[in-house]
């Protein structure tokens, strides 16, 4: 029996499970978890393990005690002893903290590794900022399937954006204000657009491999400039890191739309950089030979390989006293899209104000885009206390576009039953080129043991934008009995080749100065808080000019072959007299150009400002405490413009000045170290745009368009509540409430002036915008999951057009008897141009930190939305909402090399734009198909893009 029981002892005893030893790694200083860290057993090295997302771990070993081995590239290893737990107690965690090989302090303590550039540094910036922040960082960035910021910049909470004809993001809309409404920094400092009427900037063409991070800030403090209303975006470029870095990347891919039709280009090297008027003088009359025909010679390939590669190196020197970075980005991608169009009209010949479809465009997009970025900093500590640094950035983009059209008439000779209808073709050739250059020198410097804080920075900033030779071939053909006629070149107005270019260039200067009369007197503050002192004061001043010029010339050609019999020269058959676009003989309607159009203008823009700020604070982020940070801020403007020609009856120049006083109150309550409570107001405003301003008239089919030169610029009262709960360094939980008040926000509406309507800018009383965002973070070993959702709503009264039938039954009546329409204004209530009253993120990840793999699916939907509004009642187009899933893997190896997969808009959702109306004569036209009961106006097809890759770091 004792055998018997002793027997079952040992088998129980040989079967009873491992010791399990479970820990999280986390660096020394900031707290963060270390994700990728290896951990061993010293007694036995074959046992061990890599930690997760959320920097956990888990061995089994035989031991209950023993020593783990932890190491992880840029950090000191360590060795920590364990034991485990006895039977019948809870298990206890083991917290390795490593140390940083590599120490600088500095503004910004940088350990190993940049402020921003990792998921905890990340939280951690917007933990510790006096405003409301969200922020990517550079490990997220790099993870994603992303390669521009404007596609990066769609995952953060409250932002959509409005895409290109490519599909691509190009635009940040922030909490449902348009693009007008917000800013874009580099490093902090604010950059001109290569927009030839507006100053917002797109943001696709920044590669974003070059950031350390993405800010988004919004709310605003006293410090920062004051004309955002949505936000402001921060582009925090790669910083010099505390140890030698070097990474190498390079991949290829394609985008499958190209698979099942031709991708179309044309020889850009062939559009001439300068106009006629440009080379030869104004009285110089523009002759045939004078324009390229080479540039029109359309090629039809196969889908073409992407390209794109990237470098950044840097280093510290001079036993830590000299900073250097320098990285670099090239990306040549192609796009494209697959577009139904229908040119829309309101009903004028009843009081219905129903959408008419007055013609069907089946149009495809070839473009080939090539990007590529540079940036280079330099930081020198002169003394401890004495830091100077200059930044330089330039980006280039460009794209070359085949916009090919295939228009059918519905209005005149259609008749779909007898296969009768009327064609035209448009093919454009359009070369594109936007580039951006900054340079800033900025100087830190500390006195009296660092109680006195004086910065400053000189800023010299260009973007430029060009599209030269921009030109469109027109020709026609007709449908009878559903056979094609000849194809001729239109006769009056076969082509029209156009030059635009604009440069917008900055001279800034920004000085701040900041004391700290006294600080807490505490101990170490905990790994990772807030240790700013209780008390300091700052004020400060900016100014800036601004000059921009604006360039436009475009001049008409007409079909003429004078070897052909008098009477049908310019009768120019497809087939016989012509087989390709280049071989078309035409002669120049309009030899002198149209230099006279109000495109040709220059601005000017002058901003001094001046600032004072407190900060305050009461207790420490280990324990309860609360922060203010208030101050007001004053800003003159002066702004103006100089039509290069005279125009009748238009004044050649303008401008309008203004002081604004902009109070801004922040406060944050902490009640413990990882959550806080947040509460904001600020004053902001929104400046006209360059070209609003300008008393300008252009005559369209059945409006005009004019500029405003009484525009008023406007101004926003904002306010935020907002709850954020850090539950580990790399986790987050946000929950906020928006309120917005907008004081003659500036829209487009229909204005009486004098005998005339007019299409134009104006302000329209009051708008209001609120919401509410949602953001979480969370992170399970070797999964993680961000999430994130904003409901907007807003609301503005604008003026619109409205057909109504004459009351008067003495008024004379139409030929059919019915009672003649009259045409009248009216206030409609809608909400704000680009607004989307729903916008969500979710994303998956997953790290395998032992095998390497890193993987990630993100979803992002941007709901309903106003996309244009119409000059008339109930006629706006609205935008479907629009789901995108993207993925993302890369593998990881020892050797430092990487292989990583991006691929994007998986699902090639269609993009739907809509008038929320249906007129049943509509259905009548073949292939037009209706959505949820409005009119399509246009469904666009974007296909997926897939890229592979390798990186390489040293």
């Amino acid at each position: 029996m004792r055998c018997s029981l002793l027997l079952a002892a040992m088998l129980l005893a040989g079967i009873a499970p491992a010791a399990s030893i479970k820990g999280i790694v986390k660096d020394a200083k900031t707290g963060e978890e270390l994700v990728g860290a290896t951990i061993m057993l010293k007694e036995e090295p074959t046992k061990g393990a890599i930690s997760g997302l959320n920097g956990s771990f888990a061995i089994s070993a035989s031991q209950s005690s023993g020593v783990l081995v932890c190491s992880y590239l840029g950090y000191r290893a360590e060795e920590v002893s364990f034991k485990s737990p006895e039977a019948g107690r809870a298990e206890a965690g083991v917290t390795i903290r490593l140390e940083p090989a590599h120490v600088e302090v500095d503004e910004v303590v940088v350990f190993g590794q940049a402020a921003g550039d990792a998921e905890a540094g990340a939280r951690s910036v917007e933990r510790i900022s006096p405003s409301v922040m969200s922020v990517v960082s550079a490990k997220a960035i790099e993870l994603s399937p992303d390669v521009t910021v404007a596609n990066v910049i769609q995952r953060v909470s409250g932002v959509s954006v409005e895409r290109s004809s490519s599909g691509d993001g190009q635009y940040a809309i922030l909490r449902g204000m348009d693009k007008r409404y917000s800013y874009t920094l580099i490093n902090g400092v604010k950059i001109p657009s290569p927009d030839n009427k507006n100053r917002f900037v797109p943001l696709d063409i920044f590669p974003s491999e070059l950031l350390d991070r993405l800010e988004v800030t919004k709310s605003l403090t006293a410090d920062m400039e004051g004309d955002a209303v949505g936000g402001v975006v921060n582009l925090a470029m790669k910083d010099a890191p505390a140890r030698r870095s070097a990474t190498v990347s390079v991949s290829t891919g394609y985008n499958a739309l190209f698979f099942s039709r031709p991708f179309y280009a044309f020889d850009a090297g062939a559009a001439a950089k300068a106009s006629p008027y440009e080379l030869y003088g104004e009285s110089y009359p523009a002759k045939a030979r004078d324009f390229s025909g080479n540039l029109v010679r359309l090629r039809a390939g196969g889908a073409p390989p992407a390209m794109s590669a990237g470098f950044s190196y840097g280093d510290r020197l001079l036993d830590g006293r000299v900073g250097v970075m320098l990285a670099g980005s090239y990306q040549n991608t192609y796009r494209g899209s697959n577009s139904a169009y229908y040119g829309a009209a309101t009903a004028t010949s009843d009081a219905s104000n129903l959408p008419v479809l007055t013609d069907k465009n089946d149009r495809t997009y070839s473009e080939q885009h090539t990007r590529y970025g540079l940036h280079a900093k330099l930081d020198y500590r002169i003394a401890p206390q004495h830091r100077l640094m200059w930044y330089n950035a330039y980006m280039d983009f460009s794209e070359a576009q085949v916009r090919d059209n295939r228009k059918t008439d519905l209005s005149i000779g259609y008749n779909p039953e007898q296969g009768d209808y009327n064609l035209s073709f448009d093919t454009r050739f359009r070369l594109n080129r936007q580039s951006m250059a900054n340079s800033t020198l900025k100087g830190v410097h500390r006195f009296g043991e660092g109680a006195i804080k004086l910065d400053w920075s000189g800023v010299y900033a260009r973007a430029f934008s060009e599209t030269p030779d921009n030109t469109s071939i027109h020709t026609q053909s007709t449908v009878r009995g559903g056979a094609e006629q000849l194809t001729s070149v239109v006769t009056l107005g076969g082509a029209d080749r156009r030059w635009e270019h604009n440069a917008d260039e900055d001279w800034a200067g920004y000085l701040n100065l900041a004391w700290t009369p006294f600080a807490v007197e505490a101990d170490e503050p905990a790994a990772g808080v807030d240790s700013r002192p209780a008390l300091q004061l700052s004020a400060g001043a900016m100014y800036r000019d601004k000059q921009r010029s604006n360039f436009f010339n475009q001049y008409d050609f007409r079909p003429y072959d004078e070897s052909k019999p008098e009477g049908s020269r310019n009768n120019l058959i497809e087939g016989v007299d012509w087989s390709d676009y280049s071989e078309i003989k035409f002669m120049v309607f309009t030899p002198h150009g149209a230099v006279g159009n109000p495109l040709n203008y220059d601005a000017s823009e002058r901003i001094a400002a001046g600032y004072g700020q407190v900060r305050w604070r009461v207790g420490a982020d280990n324990r309860p405490s609360l922060h203010l940070t208030a101050g007001v801020r004053a800003e003159a403007t002066e702004q103006g413009y100089y039509l290069k020609h005279a125009i009748a009856g238009v004044p050649n120049s303008g401008s309008q000045r203004y002081v604004d006083y902009l109070p801004s109150v922040n406060l944050k309550y902490s009640p413990a170290g990882n959550r806080c409570i947040r509460a904001s107001y600020y004053k902001s405003i929104n400046r006209p745009g360059f070209f609003e301003i300008v008393p300008y008239r252009i005559l369209n089919e059945d409006f005009t368009e004019a500029g405003n030169p009484d525009l008023k610029h406007t101004v926003a009262h904002n306010a935020e509540l907002r709850y954020e709960y850090f539950p580990r360094p790399s986790e987050q939980l946000m929950a906020g409430l928006f309120y917005k008040r907008l004081e003659n926000p500036i829209e487009y509406g229909m204005l009486v002036q004098g005998q005339g309507t007019f299409y134009m800018p104006t302000n329209f009383g009051n708008a209001t915008n609120y919401g509410l965002e949602l953001d979480v973070t969370k992170y399970f070993y070797a999964f993680g999951v961000k999430a994130n959702y904003t409901f907007t709503q807003s609301q503005i009264t604008t003026t619109k057009l409205l057909s109504y039938n004459n009351p008067d039954p003495a008024a004379a009546a139409g030929a059919d008897g019915s009672p003649l329409l009259l045409v009248k204004n009216v206030a409609q209530t809608r909400p704000l141009n680009g607004q989307s009253r729903h916008v969500a993120n979710a994303t998956l990840l997953y790290k395998g930190a032992r095998s390497g793999w890193d993987a990630q699916l993100a979803l992002s939907y941007t709901g309903e939305r106003l996309y244009a509004v119409s000059r008339y009642v109930d006629n706006d187009i609205w935008q479907s909402g629009y789901l995108q899933l993207d993925a993302a893997m890369e593998k990881k190896f020892k050797s430092g090399v990487s292989l990583f997969a991006k691929a994007t808009n998986l699902l090639n959702t269609p993009m739907l734009r809509y008038i929320k109306k249906q007129n049943a004569a509509n259905e009548r036209v073949e292939g037009y198909e209706s959505y949820r009961g409005n009119t399509t106006v246009r469904c666009d097809y974007y296909g997926q893009a897939m890229q592979l890759g390798a990186r390489y770091r040293f």
